[in-house]
């Protein structure tokens, strides 16, 4: 199944470049093509969540299977300079390397939010990510109060118990509106410590300035502390090759590297549950300039895509740092988990 948030507008045979209220659609069948409005039919919200449970609800008992081995519901949110014909790409390309076939990890969803779809587009973009971030809060704590409701049922009954794993791929710029969706979340829930709302949050190419989780363990109300509280694990891929995210920190914050680029900072405490992997060696060689920044969802990139289905499983980070997933240039052994 394809499923769609999407906050844009409705322009055409397709959706356009500005921001609308958030509707909600699943793809009539299989085989149309995902950049077609016509492919897709409308839901209400209501709807919509329903046929999620129900198909969540058609995973294995997560009393049956190994851990690594239950299934996901994920929130795919694409990046900067995205058309929605670019955007459905990209979140057809990773439906189809991690989340179709025998080895499925489940269900993705794609967030979609009114990128401009140009290089000068770029910070109109980061005015509209901003906005689309209210939008994202209202799914996040959505799916927040049904979590919280299956724990309710799972202390009575471990029958009902929830089946999915919850997730989230954020890219470029999409890392953006999580932020600040998950700070949102985290504040009107009254700031839970040891709840996890996400199991894993894949941070790819992430356009926020690398010392997003400066605040480590204390809470002070950093910019990353939402992430950090409500996420059992963290990873942010990066590569010093991506020269959009170079452009990005000049036209930004002075002085303040991007995450996506240069990894965590780590002059700073950083929380127990978040971590960095450099991707440079493991990205296409050939591809330079602006390819480089969405490379990590290039169909055929295999290694990379290989990595994100371990870190989704949750495979110990010990481990993939001692695998031949993670480049052995990766210097930073940090602790399990």
């Amino acid at each position: 199944m394809r499923w769609l948030i999407t906050n844009r507008n409705i322009e055409g045979d397709g959706f356009g470049t500005s921001q609308a209220d958030l509707t909600y659609w699943t793809l009539i069948a299989p085989d149309l093509h995902l950049d077609v409005l016509a492919s897709w039919q409308q839901r209400s919200a209501d709807e919509f969540k329903q046929l999620l449970i129900q198909a969540a609800d058609q995973f294995p008992s997560p009393f049956g299977v190994a851990p690594e081995n239950q299934k996901h519901v994920c929130l795919f949110i694409h990046g900067f300079n995205v058309s929605w014909t670019g955007a459905m790409n990209t979140y057809g390309n990773v439906a189809s390397e991690l989340f179709d076939g025998p080895g499925s990890l489940g269900e993705l969803v794609s967030f979609d939010w009114p990128s401009k779809g140009a290089l000068l587009g770029y910070l109109p973009d980061r005015a509209e990510a901003r906005k689309t971030g209210d939008d994202l809060t209202e799914v996040l704590s959505e799916l927040y109060d049904w979590m919280s409701f299956k724990q309710q049922q799972t202390a009575k009954n471990t029958d009902d118990a929830c089946k999915a794993k919850t997730s989230i791929i954020a890219h470029s710029m999409g890392n953006y509106a999580l932020e600040y969706a998950m700070n949102a979340v985290w504040t009107r829930k009254n700031m839970p410590l040891l709840v996890s709302l996400l199991q894993e949050v894949l941070m790819v190419a992430a356009d926020v300035d690398n010392d997003l989780f400066r605040a480590g363990e204390s809470v002070s109300h950093g910019d990353g502390e939402g992430l950090a509280n409500l996420s059992y694990r963290i990873t942010a891929l990066f590569t010093g090759r991506d020269n959009v995210l170079g452009a990005s920190a000049g036209l930004k914050h002075f002085g303040k590297r991007r995450l996506g680029r240069a990894g965590l900072d780590r002059t700073y405490p950083v929380p127990d549950n978040v971590w960095d992997i450099d991707c440079s060696t493991i990205l296409n060689p050939a591809i330079g300039g602006i390819e480089i920044h969405s490379e990590y969802f290039a169909l055929g990139e295999t290694v990379c895509y290989n990595l994100m289905r371990a870190i989704l499983q949750g495979v110990d980070r010990s481990l993939l740092i001692n695998s031949d997933l993670v480049p052995a240039s990766f210097a930073r052994v940090q602790s399990p988990g």
